[in-house]
């Protein structure tokens, strides 16, 4: 047993020029030891001192050691970092990875140190198979970990060995080229929810394109490669303009550096494009199983590869048009289907494919068909809220015209519709007929918006400006009222109950704010609070607005409040009910008979 108090001698001598080589057997047996007590159990604290003191030794003792199995018993005790350090110094060679690797998995940094050294290159490309996937192209990220804190007239860290690279490059690029090849679920994919069965487009390779983007002077040697020629292209098309606008916005944000042009030049230069072409259209993915998923996300994403490279539009418009034709007709992507209950997704669907269609098809029927859905989608549900001294203070500052219809309708987004409508009347295979249909059916403040917003075509914007308005109808907004403005009407009663009749308390977006106006305000009945989900008057407001109303309901019937605390234990999935369901799901449970009731409201 070494005494504790040695354990910095240990150290020193260790780490001691004049040790001789007799002595570090003893010295490692010294320093690897477990602490212990002087009737032999374990000496947490002491083995601390222990394990900082070996910490300390370990570089030298490696430098000094060649047998295995010291070694193998030394480099147990060092850590990732430790490890990596000493093998990029050449301490820690290849021949000692069998003994690294008998208690940890590799790691990018020990391959990248290792790979510094001419002679280990092969050994460590060998190892890269033994990497996650998602770790391989760390191997060249990390290849300079020193880059940011190296001191000046240090000498640079060798460039990476091409051999290496490629081989890294390789091993990124395999796992998107063999999905390409068989585009087939994983085992167990029957069981999963259908929102994550779409496994369509797992063509978002990160590490392909993070080791692609680093040899941008081969990519267009890479495209026509046999083996990962269509993995390139397919990463090319969705990551390359995307990264250059990054890249070039990180750069004009950067205060110090140079000045750069606000329209940068494209990534992929014509012939790039030319050369990405047969993947363009996502050929691999054209007889996947489940086409009316499969084909609606194949149309959004080549839509999406359209917007990020616009020139594509003119160098493949025969090959687009063709395949948003095909997409259309084999997932039946036009039929319509009634929205389905917490299909939170349905609008987006339909709004995402008549934004797609309209970039891509020039079928009429096609462009006629992507109207008729939008004219069916729900209308909007504007709502401008109560007045609030915060809220009127920091907007009047910076859009004074916030309470517009065109404005309000921006709010969640829901100006989306009259958007896509606005891309599809762009569009000249579009017939005039179909979108005036759609013209008649919007809501006032979609046609405010086109008025205001839209960039559309002349004949379109004409179209929009003498749609007929009911004279009854105002600007379609349900303003709701603080209650010195309410106070001002005959019926304040009756304004509160046509917020809750109002379209807005059935969009998820807009109801909380009619809810809360309604519960917040003095003029409000136990009536309208019936017709409120039982969870926003019971959870989101002032719980003294319900005190008293379920003190005299319940008084002291033990019976009552039991069912009243059964019912209050409603999920966030649970089927929402009212408050005034709520109250009368208490009513059933008879009075105790010994108890005097309250009278109920």
């Amino acid at each position: 047993m070494v005494n504790v108090r040695t354990y910095p001698l240990w150290r020193d001598l260790a780490m001691s020029e004049d040790l001789p080589k007799e002595a570090l057997k003893t010295v490692i047996a010294a320093l690897c030891a477990p602490a212990t007590t002087p009737d032999g159990g374990f000496d947490a604290q002491a083995d601390r001192w222990r394990e900082e003191a070996l910490k300390a030794a370990l570089p030298a003792l490696l430098a000094r050691t060649s047998a295995k199995r010291l070694r193998g018993q030394l480099l147990v005790h060092a850590d990732e970092k430790m490890l990596a350090a000493l093998a990029a110094n050449g301490t820690v060679t290849a021949a000692d990875v069998p003994a690294i690797l008998r208690h940890r998995r590799a790691w990018a940094e020990l391959i990248s140190a290792l790979a510094r050294h001419p002679g280990q290159v092969e050994a460590a490309i060998a190892l890269l198979p033994q990497l996650p996937s998602h770790e391989v192209e760390q191997v060249v990220r990390d290849w300079d970990p020193d880059r940011y804190t190296r001191a000046k007239g240090a000498a640079p860290t060798p460039p990476v060995p091409p051999e290496l690279f490629d081989a890294v490059l390789e091993a990124c690029l395999t796992p998107l080229a063999a999905y390409l090849l068989h585009p087939k679920p994983e085992e167990g994919w029957e069981v999963v929810s259908a929102f994550s069965k779409d496994w369509s487009l797992e063509l978002g390779d990160l590490a392909g394109w993070a080791i692609l983007a680093r040899c941008p002077e081969r990519w267009a040697q890479l495209t026509a490669h046999p083996v990962f020629g269509a993995a390139v292209q397919h990463l090319l098309l969705d990551q390359a303009e995307t990264q250059a606008l990054e890249d070039a916005r990180l750069r004009a944000a950067d205060p110090d550096g140079e000045e750069h042009p606000a329209d940068p030049a494209p990534a992929l230069s014509e012939d790039l494009l030319r050369a990405c072409l047969p993947a363009l259209c996502l050929p691999e993915l054209a007889d996947l199983p489940n086409p009316q998923v499969t084909a609606r996300r194949s149309l959004h994403h080549i839509a999406n590869r359209v917007r990020n490279n616009p020139r594509l539009a003119g160098l493949a418009a025969d090959q687009l048009h063709a395949a948003a034709d095909a997409l259309v007709t084999r997932g039946q992507l036009l039929t319509w289907s009634d929205k389905q209950e917490r299909d939170y997704d349905f609008d987006g669907r339909v709004l995402r494919l008549a934004e797609d269609l309209a970039l891509l098809s020039t079928s009429p029927g096609h462009l006629a068909g992507a109207c008729a859905q939008l004219a069916r989608l729900d209308q909007p549900a504007l709502v401008s809220p109560t007045p609030s001294r915060t809220l009127i203070r920091v907007l009047d500052n910076t859009d004074p015209d916030h309470d517009r219809p065109a404005r309000l309708l921006e709010r969640h987004s829901e100006h989306r519709r009259v958007q896509a409508l606005t891309a599809l009347a762009a569009n000249p295979h579009t017939p005039h007929t179909a979108v005036a249909e759609v013209l008649n059916r919007l809501h006032p403040a979609e046609l405010a918006w086109i008025a205001e917003k839209a960039d559309g075509p002349a004949w379109f914007l004409a179209a929009a400006a003498v749609v007929p308005v009911p004279e009854d109808q105002d600007d379609g907004v349900v303003r709701l009222l603080d209650d010195d403005e309410l106070g001002k009407h005959l019926d304040p009663e009756a304004v509160l109950q046509s917020w809750l009749d109002s379209p807005a308390t059935s969009e998820i977006l807009s109801r909380s704010e009619v809810y809360r106006a309604v519960v917040k305000s003095r003029y409000r009945t136990l009536d309208h609070l019936r017709q409120i989900p039982a969870e926003e008057v019971l959870a989101r407001h002032e719980p003294d607005v319900v005190l008293e109303i379920l003190l005299d309901h319940c008084g002291r019937n033990t019976r009552r409040w039991e069912a009243l605390a059964a019912a209050m234990a409603f999920g966030y999935d649970d089927e929402k009910i009212t408050f005034g369901q709520l109250l009368d799901s208490i009513q059933a449970p008879a009075p105790d008979a010994a108890a005097p009731q309250r009278t109920a409201s």
